[in-house]
């Protein structure tokens, strides 16, 4: 443990695996520390305190998690080294036990982080606050990020999941579902909107069940309608929501509101009748399809992306075959496909007829061909057509890069007289050159 006497002004830094949710936690608590007088340094840069922000949806998601532990220990001998996240809830004693380590915190109490390193110092004795998750009630406040780019803010608007996929360890890494209060969402995100940003990504651990803890008359539908009013937000993403979440109320809020993007993330993970009921999904795959065929009729254009795990216990190369043609009729603008890991503590760590990874690497492969095949379609329908691009960042050569409302990823060259800024809402036709596939 440091025994440095505190510097003023004192620095911190992060490290941070996993999500993005993970990823907008983490710039809470930079904003939390820089408003206690903590510069934010990067990781290469001598700091006072050390955060590791830690991911565990995999076994290698956790070997990772303690490597960076190590690895940051080693770089930074001096530091107070805290390590948080959802590795840390799941294995709190694991990671105590790492030298070096000096405070273990899980998904909750973050806000608590400066008192704890207080203690921590005072008592010269490691230590682990970590609860058990199923005492979490309510949704933790973080600070307002105030100094990230002006570009895309990410909202999060709730926590944990209560779904337990038979492949999943993130609700014993999260915890029971807790939903913002949407009065603190609203106000965030007007603030948001004030501070410049052109874009707000709504997010959570599971989206879609926003709103079912809180006893009153609110769901996401009602959520999203009052995000999609403020005054001056250009656009409002919606990040992954289950297919099952889809009410009529948040689809006509998804069609019929213009501030909200015309791109959703619906996962189907397995396109088999019978792998999705080994998985422990709530619906079937004609159900999904006639999901994606509702959205599609009803807003044409519109993109959706979703994610795919292969070789999950017990697919046969028939089930296999059923989820590339689920895939291919399903027109996705976006598949990100996993080999299915196994994730000790989850019933499907237990499961017989696990594949053989030569095999999951072979089904991944041919996945990603489709995947690939199917973007370049989606992508194929607007060249030549008049598109918005928020600019998100600018190379030294002046070449801007960002995104189209549907999720499209564009480069453009650079402008003669006024170079790109990031922040800009740029109409433009779209070429196919300056189109990025599988960016």
């Amino acid at each position: 443990m440091s025994t440095l006497q505190q510097k003023n002004p004192a620095s911190v830094c992060f490290v941070t695996l996993g999500c993005k949710v993970n990823q907008t936690e983490s710039e809470a608590l930079g904003q939390l520390f820089r408003n206690n007088g903590y510069h934010v340094v990067s990781s290469t840069e001598k700091a006072d305190v050390v955060v590791v922000n830690t991911c565990t949806v995999t076994n290698t998601g956790g070997a990772k998690s303690r490597q960076t532990i190590r690895r940051m220990v080693k770089a930074h001998p001096d530091a107070f080294m805290v390590v948080m996240g959802c590795y840390a809830q799941t294995a709190p004693g694991e990671i105590l036990g790492i030298a070096g380590v000096d405070l273990v915190l899980g998904t909750q109490d973050r806000g608590k982080i400066l008192e704890l390193i207080d203690q921590v110092k005072k008592e010269q004795q490691p230590k682990s606050s970590v609860r058990t998750i199923w005492d979490a009630k309510t949704f933790e406040e973080l600070p307002l990020i105030e100094e990230e780019s002006r570009t895309r803010a990410t909202l999060k608007i709730q926590e944990g999941c209560n779904q337990f996929c038979t492949y999943c360890i993130i609700p014993y890494a999260r915890g029971p579902v807790r939903s913002r209060i949407p009065e603190n969402a609203v106000t965030e995100a007007e603030k948001l909107v004030a501070a410049g940003y052109k874009e707000i990504v709504l997010t959570g651990i599971h989206t879609g069940s926003y709103g079912e803890d809180l006893g009153e008359d609110w769901d996401l539908a009602r959520l999203v309608k009052a995000l999609a009013q403020i005054k001056g937000l250009h656009r409002l993403r919606l990040s992954s929501i289950e297919p099952m979440e889809f009410t009529p109320e948040l689809i006509d809020a998804i069609i019929n509101y213009p501030a909200v993007c015309p791109h959703l993330h619906i996962p189907l993970q397995c396109g088999s009748d019978a792998i999705l009921t080994r998985m422990k999904r709530p619906y079937t795959v004609k159900e999904f399809k006639e999901l994606i065929q509702r959205l599609t009729s009803l807003q044409p254009g519109i993109a959706i992306t979703t994610d795919v795990i292969v070789g999950f216990p017990g697919e046969t190369e028939q089930n296999f075959q059923e989820t590339l043609e689920t895939v291919r009729s399903c027109g996705f603008s976006g598949i990100h496909v996993f080999p299915y890991s196994k994730r000790e503590g989850t019933p499907a760590a237990k499961y017989p007829e696990q594949i053989p990874n030569k095999i999951k690497e072979e089904r991944v492969k041919a996945l990603l061909e489709v995947a690939r095949e199917s973007q370049e379609d989606y992508v194929r329908r607007f060249i030549g057509q008049r598109v918005e691009v928020l600019i998100e960042r600018v190379s030294p050569e002046g070449v801007a890069a960002g995104h189209t409302g549907n999720y499209i990823q564009v480069h453009l060259p650079p402008r003669e007289g006024k170079p790109w800024e990031g922040g800009e809402l740029v109409e433009c036709v779209l070429e196919k050159n300056h189109v990025r596939v599988n960016g």
